[in-house]
């Protein structure tokens, strides 16, 4: 699991939760790269606009993570509270202030307590270990019911590489762009372009294939670095040798498999969720349509109620297909599935669906929905969950 190059610390700061802790740092050997992505909501709290200015202008040695405290929607205040963090950071462990890139998640809307934050620097500074990831992913939680950790290992060019990343989410869950928050680390050697292509194609078929209660946060961010200790001839794209091009294929496969094992967890410790649900749109004229029927069952309320509930309620799905904007879409060209089990031909229900056999897979607390358009060859997927009662509950009582 460990990253040579990577140490990371968790303390209690009291930012927002009381007896536990709230505060990470991670801490980046000198010569890593970084990677990342970020919100595409206009409304971005205040530690993302600092990132992306950071990452820009410095190599990033420090990422710095509070829960408890979105630091949004806090104006000017907030971008000068979040640089006061880095500053402080900074000063600290002699580096530049635009070597640290500083996230945060939790409540909108209030600004962070900046003397509590920076009086746990130094207590964080000394609790730095390689075997920290554990406690960093317990410590970005806000209303996960569980820490979500993932770790590969690949060989290139005959050096062991490891991979390991950390999220945190649970609800306002629709990335546009990555995910809640995922921190990943290699120690894999990689060239800046490389990597961040890299991080892009594994976001796009994990983090953004995902959807919980249909929200965009203000905080989304997933970072990828790459400390290179382990050794390995630098990746780059394109490869210059069949060896390098053979290395970078494994390497973005590994990238992709965890990042997708990170989603895919983020989705099932969904607010709430009862069931884990696979859309899968096929035959569609183009990527970019499959995506939006998707979307649009996905973030149905009466599907994912319906979800919830075990009820095998075709009549949703198919007018959830049949809103989601496609022109000239033929009705009686769709065919809908529960797994295996079709249930929708010819525009209404199949002859030969029973439904016992509906609701027998939707009794299952994992099962896809199948939809195939009948106009083309592209195809989409997403993870969703279903909206239970307990989803209500923890988000009405979120700030109190």
């Amino acid at each position: 699991m460990n990253v040579g190059g990577v140490r990371l610390a968790a303390v209690p700061a009291a930012i927002r939760y009381r007896d536990r802790d709230d505060l990470v740092l991670i801490a980046l050997a000198e010569g890593t790269r970084c990677a990342a992505t970020f919100t595409r909501n206009a409304f971005c709290a205040a530690p993302v606009t600092v990132a992306r200015e950071h990452l820009a202008a410095e190599a990033t040695r420090w990422l710095l993570i509070n829960a408890g405290n979105a630091n949004a929607g806090t104006g000017a205040r907030g971008l000068e509270d979040a640089r006061t963090c880095c500053r402080a950071l900074a000063a600290l462990t002699q580096v530049n202030p635009a070597q640290v890139l500083p996230f945060s998640t939790g409540i909108i809307g209030e600004y962070l307590p900046l003397e509590r934050l920076t009086a746990a620097l130094p207590q964080a500074i000394a609790a730095l270990d390689e075997n920290g990831w554990d406690a960093a992913a317990r410590a970005i939680m806000t209303t996960d019911t569980l820490p979500k950790i993932a770790t590969r290992q690949l060989l290139l060019g005959g050096q062991q590489v490891t991979l390991t990343g950390i999220a945190k989410g649970a609800g306002m869950i629709r990335p546009d762009m990555a995910t809640m928050l995922a921190f990943i680390a290699t120690d894999a050697t990689v060239t800046q372009a490389c990597l961040q292509r890299c991080l892009s194609q594994a976001v796009d078929g994990s983090f953004n294939a995902i959807s919980i209660d249909g929200d965009t946060s203000t905080n989304d961010a997933c970072v990828l670095v790459a400390t290179g200790t382990a050794g390995n001839p630098t990746l780059d794209d394109p490869a210059s040798t069949e060896q390098g091009a053979m290395d970078l294929k494994a390497f973005q496969q590994t990238l992709n498999s965890l990042c997708e094992e990170l989603a895919r967890a983020i989705v099932r410790d969904g607010e709430g969720a009862t069931k884990l649900v696979s859309i899968e749109i096929g035959e569609a004229r183009t990527a970019a349509e499959a995506r939006q029927v998707a979307d649009t069952i996905a973030h149905s309320p009466l599907v994912k109620t319906a979800l919830f509930a075990s009820d095998p309620n075709w009549g949703r799905i198919l007018a959830a297909v049949g809103r989601a904007g496609l022109e000239d879409l033929d009705i009686d060209k769709v065919r809908i599935r529960l797994d295996d089990v079709l249930i929708v031909s010819g525009g209404g229900r199949d002859p030969s669906y029973q439904e016992q056999d509906g609701q027998a897979v939707m009794a299952k607390d994992s099962f896809s929905i199948g939809v195939d358009l009948g106009r083309g060859r592209s195809r989409a997927r997403l993870l969703t969950c279903d909206l239970s009662y307990d989803y209500v509950r923890i988000n009405a009582e979120y700030r109190t």
